[in-house]
């Protein structure tokens, strides 16, 4: 689904990501771990056209979107849960999740498959954005990218800052959404218990490339708690 290949970025004269190349196949978790300041975070923002990549490509469901705007990128279905989460705090609940439907036809309502999953969100759709709880936000987050019905799903930090039980909840969701072969997930963690309970394949970016990769379910025996421990 997700093909990327040669991408290098650089900032002023840093050189932030160096030769990264991963694929995330459709019906998959993709686990990419890695300390802070890595590169991640502008993985993902090169990966959505909010920067520009220097040199490489980035492929996706057979299209070349390397130089595409962010806005071609969603519309191709690429939905993006960013660090932070950055809900509009003013705008309630259903406005937020609505804010998802806007490459979407006129008309079209929330797929129930949000409330289903979120049951929150939907006693709190006149509740501002801004006066739910971090946990809550980020459930909002995530059910606004998928009220686009993506193709791939890609989540910055999903556990960040987030109390225990709604983790275990956003876990739940995942494993929901890879089970049903619909959609690939590329899931970028420092959590390791959580990326392990989920990954079906892993990578491991340290100084802007990826120093390692592999089965999911090989991540205790490849030392990979290790490599981000250094």
């Amino acid at each position: 689904m997700l093909s990327v290949a040669h991408l290098n970025q650089y900032y002023g004269g840093s050189h932030i990501l160096r030769d990264v190349a991963f694929e995330v196949p459709t019906g998959q978790v993709v686990a990419l771990l890695g300390r802070n300041g890595v590169g991640k975070t502008t993985l993902l923002r090169t990966l959505m056209g909010l920067v520009p990549a220097a040199t490489g490509s980035v492929r996706f469901d057979n299209a070349d979107l390397t130089g595409a705007p962010p806005y071609r990128r969603v519309r191709a279905g690429i939905g993006y849960v960013p660090q932070g989460r950055e809900i509009f705090p003013r705008l309630t609940v259903e406005e937020n999740l609505a804010m998802g439907l806007a490459t979407r036809p006129r008309g079209t309502r929330l797929p129930e498959r949000i409330f289903e999953m979120f049951p929150v969100l939907k006693d709190m759709l006149r509740r501002r954005g801004g006066d739910l709880s971090g946990g809550q936000q980020q459930q909002l987050a995530i059910g606004r990218a998928l009220a686009m019905t993506p193709k791939l799903l890609i989540l910055d930090e999903p556990t960040e800052g987030i109390q225990p039980s709604i983790i275990k909840d956003i876990e739940r969701v995942i494993r929901a959404l890879a089970a049903t072969g619909e959609m690939a997930i590329l899931l970028v963690e420092q959590y390791y218990d959580f990326a392990c309970s989920l990954a079906d394949q892993y990578l491991v970016m340290e100084r802007g490339e990826i120093i390692a990769r592999g089965r999911g379910c090989d991540m205790q025996s490849d030392g990979v708690r290790e490599l981000l421990a250094v």
